[in-house]
């Protein structure tokens, strides 16, 4: 009798045991898809940073080891105010962990200033002044995708080697257009160049006709855009619209993703010149998550190199946080993914440097002319690969604190 009634009895509390066990172990992660949903940069950040950071916990399978991943969102609408302000509500109230995307470098230096001051960790992938890694990096943030000396060295390097030696440049006003136009100026000068004069446009804005004149009237060789999302598309449509082109002046999108290429076709974007550090089209890899990534996009686009980065971080994040077995202490997290190498299917193999520049190829594209493009996403050539040493400033040369010597 005793034997009959005790053993179920053992077996619950056996199995409760376990089930305690197992809650007991398992390490709850939050992590938070700050960008922009409704603004210049939302086709390329938004939902689909969202979508690319599900896919990432899915392929990482949390489960396994031991964790339990929750993603929420939201728009920090580009001003610095508000997402420093979601940044800290997310910490101090809603338990977040880590924040990603940061498309913006204002609202991104913000939110880099507000991870250090609560110890949790940011992986920048949209915004692109190299400061981040620069004078103002921390022990609690990563700069993942690309970054305004990475441009520079890319498409300001090739065009001037093209024979482009002269420029002006539009800028957006704000810290990225003026990082970027700096950075740019820089390797200008350096391969014999010279920049002839700049205009400071306003972020964001539609009609760039005034800027355009101004610049056709320089006589540089090339117009340097050192804006990005809609500013880029605007631009170049009115760049086309003025004839400009076709008068001998070329133009540099600095920041180009291939979302505005898409936008703009190929038939008004042949021949532009770009660097990325990803494009949906470069191997079997790429195109099996581009095609994943589709399937769950209202309008099945294809992922920018914006959209990897989430993905290629978020796993790389997952793998340290497993290791640790905790989320407690971001710069213990963010020292340990520097530690490890990295290696995912979008990026290949590649470091993080101790100032938090993540390290990997970059491309230089041309955009197809609408005759070679076999389709609507069929939008670039490859005409170099660059070496991720070579294209990303040299650690001792970005005056980051975390950098001895």
């Amino acid at each position: 009798m005793f034997g009959r009634i005790g053993g179920p009895v053992t077996l619950a509390a056996l199995a409760g045991a376990l089930m305690m066990g197992t809650a007991a172990a398992q390490t709850n992660v939050k992590i938070g898809i700050l960008g922009d949903r409704s603004g210049a940069y939302s086709d390329i950040s938004g939902e689909g940073s969202v979508v690319a950071a599900k896919l990432a916990v899915e392929d990482f399978k949390p489960e396994q080891h031991g964790l339990k991943v929750e993603i929420v969102s939201a728009d920090h609408q580009n001003k610095p105010d508000v997402g420093a302000a979601i940044a800290r509500q997310w910490y101090d109230r809603d338990a977040v962990d880590m924040i990603t995307d940061g498309v913006t470098s204002s609202v991104a230096l913000a939110i880099s200033q507000v991870t250090k001051e609560k110890n949790k960790v940011f992986i920048d992938t949209g915004a692109g002044t190299a400061d981040l890694t620069g004078p103002q990096c921390t022990p609690n943030t990563i700069h993942w995708v690309y970054d305004t000396v990475a441009l520079a060295n890319g498409t300001g390097g090739a065009m001037v080697k093209r024979g482009g030696n002269t420029w002006y440049f539009l800028t957006a006003d704000y810290v990225f257009g003026q990082t970027l136009q700096r950075d740019t100026s820089a390797v200008i000068t350096k391969n014999g160049g010279k920049v002839v004069g700049s205009v400071k446009t306003p972020f964001p804005t539609s009609d760039f006709s005034s800027f355009l004149l101004q610049a056709q009237g320089s006589g540089a060789k090339v117009i340097g855009l050192a804006n990005a999302g809609t500013d880029t598309i605007n631009s170049i449509k009115q760049a086309g619209e003025f004839g400009i082109t076709e008068g001998g002046q070329a133009l540099a999108g600095l920041l180009v993703f291939s979302s505005d290429v898409h936008s703009l076709g190929t038939k008004v974007a042949q021949g532009l010149v770009l660097t990325e550090p990803f494009y949906w089209d470069l191997n079997d890899q790429t195109r099996a998550f581009s095609d994943r990534f589709a399937k769950q996009m209202k309008n099945a686009s294809k992922p920018t190199a914006n959209h990897a980065g989430v993905y290629s971080d978020v796993l790389h994040y997952l793998k340290a946080v497993a290791e640790l077995k905790s989320t407690a202490d971001g710069a213990a997290t963010v020292a340990k993914m520097k530690a490890m190498p990295t290696d995912d299917p979008l990026f290949g193999k590649g470091t993080i440097r101790a100032d938090g520049r993540k390290i990997h190829d970059m491309y230089l594209f041309e955009v197809k002319k609408p005759a070679e493009s076999k389709g609507e996403w069929d939008l670039y050539k490859t005409l170099e690969t660059i070496p991720g040493e070579q294209v990303f400033r040299p650690l001792n040369e970005g005056n980051c604190p975390l950098v001895k010597g």
